[in-house]
């Protein structure tokens, strides 16, 4: 017997409710802000570059460029992700999301490659830099505005569970930590007159920018291939714990993954045979209203009743059964490992029991 208890699909949860509408303002709101200072911001570098014509600063601002494309893929991504199910997505379309963090990783990896070359060129062929401490001054300002949308992204990013905009932000900070470099560096060259040190920034920050984007690429693959999320499988656990009922026998082949700001679970949950199809659902709609309540509304639950069987009985703390066959021998505790698991408790136990008899 299947219970299945999808959220925001049906008639009475086809319109997005008033949370979920503030948050997707909210991921609006913060990526156009992120495109229109990262727009201002690629005109700043680009004219320190006029300025100075050093690659290490023109590295920096080819990076913008990518901050700027990403910011826009980012921006469609986020609104076509708040679209609500449909016949041919049934699922959502929040895993665009996870495209649109793999897309800026590709670019992010694509920018690091010409810059590898532009730095390695001016390290040989080094030239003399005019104007470095206006340039300079620039860059500092640059940097400061992109830490504090970076923070901001990432912040709004993970109160209104958006991996694009945790993308985004990220990609800021990374442009952050490059221009903290370049500053570092370049401060070096205006000191010492080493101007090889330019192209040698300018590798160093495309190594750096090169880490950044197959960790993006890491994570949007995940994502897309569903992989485990070891934390929210701890968090489910822990809360099916807390909560548990006595007439919740075991809990096993638990499973999570996400599809933009939605969490999709299933599970199997063990009753005992001698409930009613009615209590059974009732049971069932306990444990989809505490998954959803702890997920702010924003989580599909899947539930699979099974019925208990003569197995379960030392683990199962319902005293008053008539169909007991053996008295409860076992305090099983729910954790991680034994809800992901793939057979029942009682199974296990017995499994375990025949081989310490052999």
């Amino acid at each position: 017997m299947v219970m299945e208890q999808q959220h925001r699909t049906g008639q009475e949860s086809a319109a997005p409710s008033s949370v979920e509408k503030a948050q997707v303002r909210s991921r609006i709101r913060a990526i156009s802000l992120s495109f229109a200072i990262g727009m201002l911001l690629m005109a700043m570098k680009f004219y320190a570059y006029r300025l100075t014509r050093s690659s290490a600063i023109l590295s920096d601002a080819l990076e913008s460029i990518i901050n700027v494309v990403a910011s826009a893929f980012a921006l469609g991504s986020i609104i076509f992700a708040s679209l609500p199910p449909d016949e041919n997505h049934p699922y959502g379309h929040g895993k665009i999301e996870y495209f649109s963090a793999g897309f800026e990783g590709a670019l992010i990896i694509f920018a690091a490659l010409g810059i590898f070359k532009m730095g390695w060129a001016y390290i040989f062929h080094p030239r003399h830099i005019p104007r470095l401490q206006e340039g300079l001054l620039l860059l500092l300002g640059a940097a400061v505005v992109n830490l504090v949308l970076g923070l901001g992204l990432i912040r709004v990013g993970k109160k209104t569970r958006s991996l694009a905009l945790v993308a985004d932000g990220k990609h800021v900070l990374t442009d952050v930590y490059t221009s903290a470099g370049m500053l570092a560096g370049l401060f070096m060259v205006y000191m010492t007159g080493w101007y090889w040190l330019d192209g040698a920034i300018a590798c160093l920050a495309g190594l750096n920018i090169l880490v950044s984007g197959f960790s993006l690429m890491r994570e949007s693959f995940s994502g897309l291939m569903n992989a485990s999320e070891p934390q929210m499988l701890e968090d489910i656990s822990g809360l099916l714990a807390r909560h548990r009922d006595e007439v919740w026998i075991d809990v096993h082949q638990l499973r999570a993954w996400r599809s933009g700001s939605l969490v999709h679970v299933d599970f199997h949950l063990i009753l005992p045979r001698e409930l009613s199809l009615d209590e059974a659902h009732r049971e069932g709609k306990k444990l989809e209203n505490l998954i959803k309540a702890h997920f702010g509304g924003d989580a599909s639950v899947l539930i699979h009743l099974d019925p208990c069987i003569d197995p379960d009985c030392p683990i199962c703390r319902r005293n008053m059964c008539r169909l007991r066959q053996e008295e409860n021998a076992e305090n099983l505790i729910w954790t991680r490992e034994t809800l992901t698991s793939q057979g029942g408790a009682g199974e296990r136990l017995r499994q375990m029991n025949e081989k310490l008899s052999r």
